[in-house]
């Protein structure tokens, strides 16, 4: 049977030159395609634009390798129209701020033209990483998002003691744990709501956060097998790596597995390809759309290639 053509693989991330390539979940992606005989380029957050009513983006060609220090090679920049034949991987870090947005809505065109866009735009805009796990409830811990703070401060002493966060952020950034009569609780809700201006999430403090909060990574909407529990040390509740946490490989369980086929339908429906879902103990509390994360751990720890899962359906969708 014939190969199929090489793709032209497009990735939109934050500064190629600064990942830790050990644990850059992108980095993996783009091995993958390259080994895979796709030709890489490569776009600087900010590097999309629209030009005669087509989508483009300023972009250098790119090679990768397992080189610690010296990782890659862009070859010169110029202007690359969309269309059939690319793929994008939108992968840039939250914020989804207006730029982000208006981001996705360039790619909207691409799309329009013919690329394949991994995650899809409007999924990207539609499916904010902290509510999106509110659509599907019966997944959930008891959760409150409001702006008012009587109402949060309320939600907090019924429940005994909650994580509070904000909607736009990653990496455990801002995430507060607060007990019922909690001196600081009105400031901590200040803080988050601006004085009532911007939405905060609270959830029930899970104490199973102690054995991890579990990444569990799904392609086109199919679980992988394993998780990454990522586990707070020292006298640290958080457990994302970002801030500190372990992390460890474990196989699914039937909740985790259950989970998973509650959210996998309708992130394969609304072409989200690569979705990172965080569970603690029973429950989902995010659903992340934007740069998932963990595939170079899993891969690491069980001689997985997750990157070339998602890389058989990436050819598949774009081969049609």
């Amino acid at each position: 049977m014939p190969q199929a053509a090489p793709l032209d693989v497009v990735v939109v991330m934050d500064p190629i030159g600064f990942i830790k390539t050990a644990k850059d979940s992108t980095f993996a992606m783009l091995l993958e395609a390259q080994r895979r005989g796709h030709r890489l380029h490569y776009v600087r957050p900010g590097g999309l634009a629209v030009r005669d009513a087509r989508a483009i983006a300023r972009a250098a060609p790119l090679q990768v390798r397992e080189r610690a220090g010296d990782h890659h090679t862009l070859g010169d920049w110029s202007d690359l129209v969309f269309g059939p034949g690319h793929v994008v991987l939108m992968r840039t870090d939250p914020p989804v701020d207006a730029n982000y947005l208006h981001d996705t809505q360039i790619l909207d065109l691409a799309n329009r033209q013919g690329a394949l866009v991994v995650n899809n735009p409007q999924g990207l805009r539609d499916f904010n990483e902290k509510l999106t796990a509110l659509h599907f409830p019966q997944c959930c811990p008891p959760t409150l998002v409001s702006r008012d703070n009587a109402a949060l401060k309320a939600f907090v002493n019924a429940q005994g003691e909650a994580v509070l966060k904000p909607l736009d952020g990653m990496g455990g950034r801002s995430i507060f744990r607060a007990r019922a009569a909690e001196p600081n609780l009105n400031v901590i809700l200040e803080t988050l709501t601006d004085g009532g201006r911007h939405l905060a999430m609270a959830q029930r403090y899970l104490p199973e956060i102690a054995q991890g909060d579990k990444r569990i990574l799904l392609v086109d909407g199919e679980p992988v097998d394993y998780c990454l529990a990522r586990i707070p040390q020292g006298d640290e509740f958080r457990g994302n790596l970002a801030a500190g946490g372990r992390g460890e490989g474990r196989p699914l369980s039937e909740r985790d597995r259950w989970i998973a086929a509650q959210v996998g339908p309708e992130m394969q429906r609304r072409g989200m390809l690569f979705v990172g879902l965080d569970v603690i103990g029973d429950y989902l509390t995010e659903v992340n759309v934007t740069s998932p994360t963990c595939i170079r751990e899993l891969d690491a720890q069980f001689g997985l290639n997750i990157a070339g899962l998602l890389f058989d359906r990436i050819e598949a969708i774009a081969h049609r």
